[in-house]
């Protein structure tokens, strides 16, 4: 019998196929987009999944979180994604950190060998140093950048960062790696002006607003995001 990988050495190759089995990617955020983008990984063949992220399944994270189902709820989000993907991929050695990232904390996360780094983290500051130390460290990283308050997905795509228009986390983050001495940086954004938003969750310490978000757009970043390190490990 074929095993589940089957379409994708159809296309890929079997030495792309044991490439991904035999590489290690680190996902650093796994909500809308992070899940997402650990789902695809997993259902690619890559070997090894680091997920990373502090948080509890809640209520309102059912719109749009893969790892998010009313049987996870209170759930911390990297063991509810992490069961999901054995259950997907029962041989991927899965590690799940119930964790924090920061320039405090940086160093328990790079205790161990990543091939690639999904940033799908939102807070800025921890963006923005988990980026410097991932090109510091010669590690391959690709960010999503605004996917909150977006409805359309036909104006996602993949860019530099010095590319980048319209965002406003793309401006920020364009700015401050500007002065970390940072011009370069693979990201996906859309240069789609963010909608107007009636009121809702109370922002939790750090965040001035919560963003609205709708299904299709952080999953679909999520997709993207695997799809350009699969492709990468793969050797396309």
């Amino acid at each position: 019998m074929p095993d589940q990988f089957l379409r994708m050495e159809m296309i890929l190759g079997k030495e792309a196929m044991r490439q991904l089995h035999n590489a290690h990617v680190a996902v650093f955020g796994i909500g809308g987009v992070g899940g997402y983008a650990a789902e695809a990984l997993a259902r690619s063949g890559v070997g090894a999944i680091t997920l990373v992220d502090h948080d509890a399944v809640a209520l309102t994270n059912l719109n749009r979180q893969a790892e998010a189902l009313h049987s996870t709820l209170r759930q911390p989000k990297v063991q509810a994604m992490a069961q999901r993907i054995l259950d997907i991929y029962p041989d991927c050695k899965v590690e799940a950190r119930m964790d924090y990232y920061s320039a405090d904390t940086r160093e328990k996360f790079f205790d161990g060998c990543y091939d690639y780094i999904i940033d799908a983290i939102d807070l800025v500051s921890c963006k923005l140093d988990l980026i410097e130390t991932a090109l510091n460290r010669n590690i391959p990283i690709i960010s999503a950048l605004g996917t909150g308050n977006k409805l359309r997905l036909s104006g996602f795509r993949t860019a530099d960062i010095s590319e980048t228009s319209g965002c406003p986390l793309a401006r920020i983050i364009r700015r401050e790696l500007r002065r970390r001495g940072i011009y370069h940086h693979k990201v996906i954004f859309s240069p789609e002006l963010p909608a107007k938003i009636a009121p809702g969750e109370t922002p939790p310490p750090g965040r001035r607003s919560v963003p609205a978000s709708v299904p299709w757009v952080p999953g679909s970043v999520g997709f993207m995001l695997a799809g350009e390190v699969v492709l990468a490990l793969a050797g396309q």
